[in-house]
C-alpha cells in the first residue's frame, strides 16, 4: 500500500487507503523465513520454492486474481510452512475472502515466526482496527515505531492515528498524526485524516490548510470532495463550496458522497 520501497509489496484495491476509514498499509517486506537446513548446513530448495510461489501470489493479488493468488501461495507455505512473508500475503488474501479467522491465523503466524518484520506488524495491526479491536491495533503499531531497524515509522503513527479516529479517540489520533506528519509533512493520507479532525473540532481553516496541502499531493477522492465541499461551505465561500460540488457531481456521479451531497439541498 504505502510507501515500501522493496519488493515484495502488494497494492490491493480494498486494503489501500481509505480516506473515509481506516488506513491500511497492505505491505510485504523482504523478509525471509528460517530455512530449512540440509546436513551441510545448506538452505534446501524448499525455501526457494517458497519464496518464487510467494513472489507469484503477491502478483496475482496485486491484478486481483485470488484463485491464483491462493494457489500460488498455498504452493508456498506447502513448501515451506515457516515462511512469514507467505503467511502475511495469504492473511492480506483471507481477508479479500472475507475469512477473518483464517487471515488472523495468518498474520499471528506471520509476526510470530518474524517478529522485526514491520509490514506483518502494520498489515496485522490495520486487520484488528478493521475488526474493531482498536487497542490492539494501535499496540501493534507502538510496537513498528519501537524498532530501530524500521526505516519509515511515520507509517505506522499514520495507521495508528487513523486507527484512533475511527476509534472515537480524537487526541490520541491528532497525536499520532502530527508525529507522523513532523517526520514526513507528505503523506496524504495523514493530512486528510487531519483535516477530518479539524472539521469535527470546528477549526474550518485548519481544516482547509491540510486539505489544500494534502490536494498537493493526491487526487481527489469522492471523500475529499465532500468534506472540501462541507469545509468551504462552512467559511463561506460559496464559489469553491461550488467547484468542489461540481467535481464531485461530474466525477463520481454514483458515489454515497454525491449522494449526501444532493440530500444536503446546496448545490
Amino acid at each position: 500500500m504505502l510507501y515500501e520501497r522493496k519488493f515484495p509489496e502488494i497494492s490491493l484495491k480494498r486494503h489501500l487507503i481509505s480516506l473515509a476509514g481506516i488506513l491500511t498499509l497492505a505491505l510485504l517486506s523482504a523478509c525471509q523465513s528460517t530455512p530449512v537446513q540440509t546436513d551441510g548446513g545448506e538452505p534446501q530448495a524448499a525455501s526457494k520454492v517458497a519464496e518464487l510461489h510467494t513472489q507469484l501470489g503477491i502478483s496475482y493479488l496485486r491484478q486481483g486474481k485470488l484463485e491464483q493468488a491462493n494457489n500460488r501461495l498455498q504452493r508456498a507455505l506447502n513448501a515451506d510452512p515457516n515462511f512469514s512473508t507467505a503467511h502475511n500475503a495469504m492473511g492480506l488474501l483471507q481477508e479479500q475472502l472475507k475469512n477473518p479467522d483464517k487471515a488472523e491465523q495468518h498474520y499471528r503466524r506471520a509476526v510470530s515466526l518474524n517478529p522485526g518484520d514491520s509490514a506483518s506488524q502494520n498489515n496485522y495491526g490495520s486487520f484488528l482496527c478493521r475488526q474493531q479491536r482498536y487497542e490492539e491495533g494501535e499496540a501493534r503499531f507502538i510496537k513498528v515505531t519501537e524498532n530501530p531497524l524500521y526505516d519509515s515509522p511515520e507509517i505506522a503513527y499514520t495507521n495508528a492515528g487513523v486507527c484512533m479516529k475511527r476509534a472515537g479517540d480524537s487526541e490520541k489520533a491528532e497525536h499520532y498524526l502530527r508525529t507522523a506528519l513532523q517526520i514526513n509533512p507528505k503523506i496524504p493520507q495523514a493530512l486528510f485524516a487531519m483535516c477530518e479532525l479539524s472539521y469535527d473540532k470546528a477549526r474550518y481553516l485548519t481544516a482547509r490548510a491540510y486539505l489544500q496541502r494534502y490536494q498537493e499531493l493526491a487526487p481527489h477522492t469522492p471523500q475529499s470532495l465532500w468534506l472540501g465541499v462541507r469545509v468551504e461551505r462552512e467559511l463561506g465561500d460559496k464559489n469553491t463550496a461550488s467547484s468542489y460540488a461540481l467535481l464531485l457531481k461530474s466525477n463520481y456521479p454514483d458515489s454515497r458522497e454525491t449522494q449526501l451531497l444532493l440530500e444536503s439541498g446546496e448545490l
